[in-house]
């Protein structure tokens, strides 16, 4: 029970990453509320565990966000994971998809951070983690252009936030996935023209010869949540499975 009495919110908790991290944290003890905008997804993981509540909520929506924050009167943890993969380098990349890319993956964790820092701030305790990506300033990847560049835009919003506020006891970490087997993923790897060479290829760029799994990166999270991590802050985590070595 490593999270036990900690409130704790969830975006993206429908699938994949944040849908792992909400169980993780729940069956550790936390109050999960968990956010996202597929309903019929968020009910299956609220049967799953009776401990997370959930929210549908647009987190790229102002209204929505500071209506649902409105509505919470104390947090201890935000772990955000709201995130969108354009496929495509600058020339695949038109006006609307880098708004798109910067709405999605920047602009949702400034909405969310923005209200409930507030909340976090009465208490003088907090920690808001925000799932980034290798595919940043860290590493360059072909044909991810402006993915790579919101990611790492999102990588000096943590150096940035966890500076500001670190001596009010606002903790602020990014973890850094490399490729994980995700649903959007797998939809990513079927609209290719050749998934079965696609997904062999997403396994070849990987050194340790196979994917992340939700749960691992899950486990991260987990420490990054829990008071065992109460001396880190602005850290960029990187579970790559060696592939920016």
């Amino acid at each position: 029970m490593r999270l036990k009495n900690k409130k704790i919110i969830v975006t993206a908790a429908a699938q994949g990453i944040g849908r792992a991290t909400a169980l993780t944290f729940a069956n550790e003890g936390a109050e999960v509320i968990a956010l996202d905008i597929n309903k019929e997804k968020l009910d299956e993981i609220s049967k799953e565990n009776p401990n997370i509540k959930t929210e549908v909520v647009d987190a790229t929506s102002k209204s929505e966000v500071e209506s649902f924050c409105s509505t919470i009167d104390s947090i201890d943890v935000l772990f955000h994971a709201v995130g969108f993969v354009h496929h495509g380098n600058i020339m695949d990349c038109d006006s609307d998809e880098f708004y798109r890319s910067v709405n999605v993956n920047i602009y949702s964790a400034y909405l969310m951070s923005q209200n409930l820092l507030p909340k976090m701030l009465k208490n003088n305790k907090g920690n808001i983690i925000i799932v980034s990506s290798a595919a940043s300033n860290v590493k360059g990847v072909p044909n991810r252009f402006i993915y790579g560049t919101t990611k790492a835009a999102l990588n000096g919003f943590v150096k940035a936030l966890a500076a500001d506020y670190v001596s009010q006891g606002i903790r602020c970490n990014a973890i850094l996935p490399g490729t994980v087997e995700t649903p959007s993923w797998q939809g990513r790897v079927n609209m290719a023209d050749d998934p079965i060479k696609a997904r062999e290829d997403f396994i070849a760029r990987q050194a340790m010869g196979r994917l992340a799994q939700p749960k691992e990166i899950a486990s991260l999270a987990l420490y990054l949540a829990s008071d065992e991590s109460d001396f880190v802050t602005g850290t960029l985590n990187l579970i790559d499975g060696g592939w920016t070595l």
